[in-house]
């Protein structure tokens, strides 16, 4: 580092702006695809009823992170534009066509991001509340101050992204020593890979792993968690220790640190968590003179080198900006009672992060059932996308993409009650309504509306070698009870 500009870290900003943006892309797609029959118009929870909720009051407006929605009224075709900009926007980022121009045109580009993807969490509800929505919004932010292809990234950016990344990584690590004992006894692998929201294709290996193994991936992820966050700030130290040994360790604390989500990426499917929480590692690998700008002789007696004059104060500014928004994470990581997830103002920015504070101990799937018959005496299944159905399907991967609908699938056991949106799902299921179809791997009845539809809960587990030797599929399954219907429409 060279006092303000972070002259050795042009590798990480290329890293930072075309990774965040390329899972901007990702979340765009997704919402295009998935928020119409989710929250659209006619979908399972309504936007438009509660915008119109939040409008009848003007003490309801703070209620709502700010959205673009309470200016412009929402409407599904509406939405499909502000997504067809996101996919455009985020495409040209990831291609760095913005980063040749001025430092303010990649920031405009990303700031576009972060604002028109806000108002879609804004009003996303339930299908929107899982705590790498504003990871992802945070680090948009955070990218819009990078600059451009023709200085050195500033250094107050970049160890904004260091402190981005300790939140992560620190605050989760605190939530599981502080919660579940099996994270204090290591025994919470044993369970994980096999009662994970979803599944991917080496889950099922790596549950079947010695439990040697699963103890020492506990005990790798405190470490990994738990230490090596702080070394990050390593290079910090290259002002008054020269050499590269400063540098060198900030860049193995993030090497170990994407070394455990690139496992976490390999046995499950976290939608884009470990692969946003990758990309942010990348801040602190410093690599001199790879990809780093050319430099100007002419300038190295500035204060700033490299940097304008006016980048340089508008970076200073966020700076400060986001050390005083962090007081309520810091403070939190070190609470008794640590929220996870949690934003502390308006604009998501200094938020705390964590996850997996508890560990699941066995699988329950609710299983969606249909029957043409009128006296329901055949019942066949729906298949999602991702969540567990077919015993014999082998899970596939899916992430960064995001299934919601699958994902809330797996929550469904865990409450006390079936959530409002699961009647509304089973409703479109009777009405045969092709949106809601199309969320789905398969339709057992082909479009053709059902008689009746239930909901059934299995006990699933995965199959040991020995059963797969005879025969059996991924999974071993067991009937409980219906826990919803038979409903019908008629």
């Amino acid at each position: 580092m060279d006092g303000f500009a972070a002259v050795d870290f042009g590798f990480a900003r290329e890293v930072l702006q075309r990774g965040v943006a390329a899972l901007y892309l990702v979340a765009f797609i997704s919402t295009l695809n998935q928020f119409r029959p989710l929250l659209g118009e006619h979908g399972l929870l309504p936007a438009p009823a509660l915008l119109d909720w939040i409008g009848q009051k003007e003490s309801r407006r703070r209620m709502l992170h700010p959205t673009l929605f309470l200016r412009v009224r929402y409407s599904d075709r509406r939405l499909g534009l502000l997504c067809g900009a996101g996919i455009v926007v985020s495409a040209a980022l990831v291609v760095g066509i913005p980063q040749w121009g001025p430092p303010w045109v990649p920031m405009l580009c990303f700031l576009a991001l972060w604002l028109g993807y806000m108002s879609v969490v804004s009003i996303g509800q339930t299908f929107y509340s899982f705590g790498w929505e504003m990871l992802l919004l945070e680090a948009g932010f955070l990218a819009a101050f990078l600059g451009s292809n023709d200085q050195p990234p500033p250094t107050v950016v970049i160890v904004l992204f260091w402190w981005l990344l300790f939140r992560v990584e620190f605050g989760a690590g605190m939530i599981k020593i502080r919660g579940g004992r099996e994270w204090r006894d290591l025994t919470a692998l044993m369970y994980h890979h096999e009662t994970q929201p979803m599944p991917g294709p080496l889950s099922r290996q790596a549950h079947l792993l010695p439990r040697w193994f699963h103890r020492a991936e506990v005990v790798g992820n405190h470490v990994a968690q738990l230490v090596v966050p702080f070394f990050v700030f390593a290079p910090l130290l290259s002002v008054w220790i020269p050499g590269p040994v400063p540098q060198i360790v900030g860049a193995v604390a993030a090497t170990i640190m994407i070394a455990t989500q690139v496992w976490l990426v390999a046995t499950g499917n976290f939608a884009w968590l470990n692969w946003v929480t990758i990309v942010i590692a990348f801040s602190a690998i410093g690599l001199p003179g790879v990809g780093a700008a050319p430099r100007d002789d002419a300038m190295d007696d500035t204060l700033w080198p490299g940097i304008p004059l006016y980048w340089f104060v508008l970076t200073a500014a966020v700076g400060v900006l986001v050390v005083a928004l962090s007081g309520p994470a810091l403070r939190n990581l070190f609470a008794r009672r640590q929220l996870m997830n949690a934003s502390f103002n308006r604009w998501q920015i200094g938020n705390s992060y964590g996850a997996f504070g508890t560990v699941t101990k066995q699988r329950v799937e609710i299983v969606v059932e249909g029957s043409v018959d009128d006296d329901g005496l055949l019942w066949r299944e729906y298949e999602f996308k991702g969540k567990p159905g077919d015993v014999r399907r082998i899970p596939g991967q899916f992430a960064p993409y995001h299934l919601r609908l699958d994902w809330l699938m797996w929550f469904l056991p865990l409450g006390r009650s079936l959530d409002d949106w699961f009647t509304v799902f089973l409703l479109r299921l009777l009405e045969a309504d092709a949106p809601t179809l199309a969320l789905l791997r398969s339709d057992p009845f082909d479009g053709e509306p059902p008689r009746w539809v239930r909901a059934v809960s299995y006990r699933y587990r995965f199959a040991t070698r020995a059963e797969r030797r005879d025969g059996a599929g991924v999974w071993v399954r067991t009937r409980q009870s219906v826990v919803l219907g038979p409903l019908g429409l008629r």
